[in-house]
C-alpha cells in the first residue's frame, strides 16, 4: 500500500469536519481510514510553502532516490544555503524525511492537492 498525502486549502473548520467524521466512525464501530492531511490556510500560504524550486527538488529526490542535501544541491545546480532551507521547511511540514544517514528522501508516494 502507497503513502498517500492529501493537500487541502481550509481553515480550522475543515479539521474539525475531518474529527467529527473519524469520530462518527468509531462510535459506529466502523474502522477508521487512516487519512494524512496538510492543510494550508489559504492558497497564498500553500504557494509561498510550495514554490517551484521545493517541487522540483521533490521531483528530483523522487527520481534520484534518498540524497544528501550536497548531493541534492550539486544535481539540480543551486546554492546549498538555499537548498538547505528548502529541504528544512518541507521536513518540518512532513513533504520529505530525514534519514539516519543524514540523506533526505520524499516521504510520500503519492501526493493529491484538493481546493474547494
Amino acid at each position: 500500500m502507497s503513502k498517500q498525502l492529501e493537500i487541502r486549502v481550509g481553515g480550522a473548520a475543515d479539521a474539525l469536519d475531518r474529527f467529527e467524521a473519524m469520530w462518527n466512525r468509531a462510535a459506529e464501530g466502523r474502522p477508521a481510514r487512516k487519512l494524512e492531511v496538510l492543510s494550508f490556510a489559504d492558497l497564498p500560504l500553500l504557494l509561498k510553502t510550495l514554490t517551484p524550486a521545493r517541487w522540483a527538488l521533490m521531483d528530483r529526490l523522487r527520481a534520484e532516490g534518498p540524497l544528501s542535501i550536497y548531493e541534492l544541491a550539486k544535481k539540480l545546480e543551486r546554492d546549498y544555503k538555499n537548498v538547505h532551507t528548502d529541504v528544512t521547511q518541507l521536513a518540518a511540514i512532513g513533504l520529505i524525511g530525514r534519514q539516519a544517514d543524514t540523506r533526505v528522501r520524499v516521504a510520500w508516494d503519492v501526493v493529491r492537492a484538493e481546493f474547494s
